[in-house]
């Protein structure tokens, strides 16, 4: 009898264990080896284990998408608790994420979820419901057009970490980051 059907019933920790080793397999080797074989057999439950969990390996992308966002919104939250300027307050924690996330992704998961967000219809409009609750909190605080610049711009900064551009096509990342950041202040 394998493990699988040995231990104990805990659905939330099996749930778990099936994101993070998706997880960890798209960093390793790229969404396209996000399997149900691979992952339910890293993750130790048969893939009819999986599939209880994650009716497809959509849903279970989808799971994967959602933890990161997560993640990202976690670094968000954080980063609004230390700024005590009213205006620009959701750009410059939005800023200091994204910056974050540049510096703390060596495993380019989030990378690889965030190119297969930009090219699958059914992970983009979780992105887009994300930044649209997040723009209607802070619409009083963050709705300038120069502060949505702003936010472009670290998505930019973003991308071209995940796409390793050389770096004497770049600014210094510091002094870009601060530059966003005084451009978030109010004048």
């Amino acid at each position: 009898m394998s493990s699988a059907h040995e231990r104990k019933k805990q659905p939330e920790v099996v749930r778990r264990a099936l994101i993070d080793c998706a997880a960890a397999l798209a960093m390793e080797r790229g969404l396209q080896a996000v399997t149900v074989q691979a992952v339910a057999a890293a993750a130790g439950v048969t893939k009819g284990g999986l599939f209880h969990h994650f009716a497809t390996k959509e849903k279970l992308i989808e799971a994967v998408f959602d933890a990161q966002l997560d993640i990202f919104g976690a670094a968000v939250d954080e980063a609004l608790r230390d700024d005590h300027s009213s205006y620009g307050c959701f750009t410059r924690a939005y800023v200091r994420a994204t910056f974050n996330l540049s510096d703390q992704d060596d495993s380019q998961c989030g990378g690889a979820l965030a190119v297969s967000m930009m090219t699958d219809p059914l992970l983009r409009p979780r992105w887009s419901a994300r930044m649209r609750a997040w723009l209607t909190k802070y619409k009083k605080t963050d709705s300038a057009p120069a502060l949505e610049i702003v936010r472009l711009a670290a998505d930019g900064a973003w991308l071209a970490d995940l796409t390793h551009l050389a770096p004497d096509l770049r600014m210094d990342r510091k002094k870009l980051l601060a530059r966003l950041l005084a451009m978030a202040q109010k004048d």
